[in-house]
């Protein structure tokens, strides 16, 4: 997000939302950092497993859990949430808000919806492998300064500092499973069934011209795109760092930015150099999939 923003104008229409987009993103991951330091704390004496960030899919269902604890009583799904302020969950409604400091009130998306969503997928999903064990949750809010008004019935709701009692009265709620369940096996079961999230290009997602976009090669150090091609390197036109693979995240972002393929014409525009035969180079040095003939070449992700 932070290399999008480089690439747009200060007066972009889009830049105060991909700014907001962009601090939220932020927060939520030192949040999901939070919860995985506080688990040190997590023992039990019988086995366990823990996975993080977990994506899989039956069909076109796609789900991504922040974290996922195995236990011979049952799997607890972990969702982390970094939202400060007042937490209100309107049983009447099913809405869900929180007020800030300064008395303004922001309605949002139902946690309970998606935690309940994720527990019946992969319930589901326990049941097409032919496991039986029982599915959980926990949402875990994890901004220091949040404070709950409210808490809805029917679903585990705590702050990080509680997570661990938490997970642990969960536990108690269910009995040891009658068959003798291999959670190694599970988890294997699980890690070769990762799915990762193919987003659209940001481009797509966020309604963004891609000629809006600024060319140039990013510099690691002064955080613009002052990076210029000269003899087989790239150099900072502000403070001279040389690097010479700095092309690799231009054609990066490309792929992610706006569409799934570049081309040389493409990588050209992008980077702002105009030597053909450099960016043929450039191109084949990549572990890219090359599709088409000759100067018709565009070049993708591998699947």
């Amino acid at each position: 997000m932070a290399l999008l923003l480089a690439r747009l104008d200060h007066q972009h229409p889009q830049r105060p939302f991909l700014e907001r987009e962009l601090h939220w993103k932020t927060a939520g991951k030192r949040g999901e950092e939070r919860i995985r330091k506080k688990f040190n704390e997590f023992y039990q004496e019988e086995e366990f497993h823990t996975l993080w960030n977990v994506s899989l899919k039956i069909d076109n269902w796609f789900v991504q859990m922040d974290g996922l604890l195995l236990t011979e009583h049952c799997a607890i799904i972990i969702e982390s949430k970094n939202i400060s302020g007042q937490l209100h969950f309107d049983e009447k409604t099913g809405e869900f808000f929180r007020v800030n400091p300064t008395g303004e009130k922001t309605v949002m998306e139902n946690p309970k919806i998606q935690l309940n969503k994720h527990i019946r997928f992969l319930t589901h999903f326990f049941k097409m492998k032919k496991i039986n064990l029982s599915v959980a949750g926990l949402i875990v809010f994890t901004a220091k300064d949040c404070e709950f008004i409210s808490k809805p019935h029917g679903v585990s709701i705590c702050k990080t500092y509680q997570m661990i009692e938490y997970l642990l009265e969960i536990l108690q709620a269910f009995p040891l499973e009658a068959e003798n369940i291999k959670l190694s096996k599970i988890k294997k079961l699980i890690l070769t069934n990762q799915t990762p999230y193919k987003q659209a290009p940001l481009c797509t997602y966020y309604f963004i011209d891609p000629k809006d976009l600024n060319p140039g090669v990013y510099c690691p150090n002064c955080k613009i795109l002052t990076m210029q091609r000269a003899k087989r390197n790239w150099i900072c036109t502000e403070c001279g760092v040389r690097n010479a693979s700095a092309h690799i995240l231009a054609i990066q972002e490309y792929l992610t930015f706006v569409e799934t393929n570049i081309t040389n014409q493409k990588l050209r525009e992008f980077c702002g150099f105009e030597s053909r035969a450099v960016a043929t180079r450039l191109l084949s040095q990549l572990d890219l999939k090359r599709i088409g003939k000759s100067k018709a070449y565009s070049y993708h992700f591998h699947e």
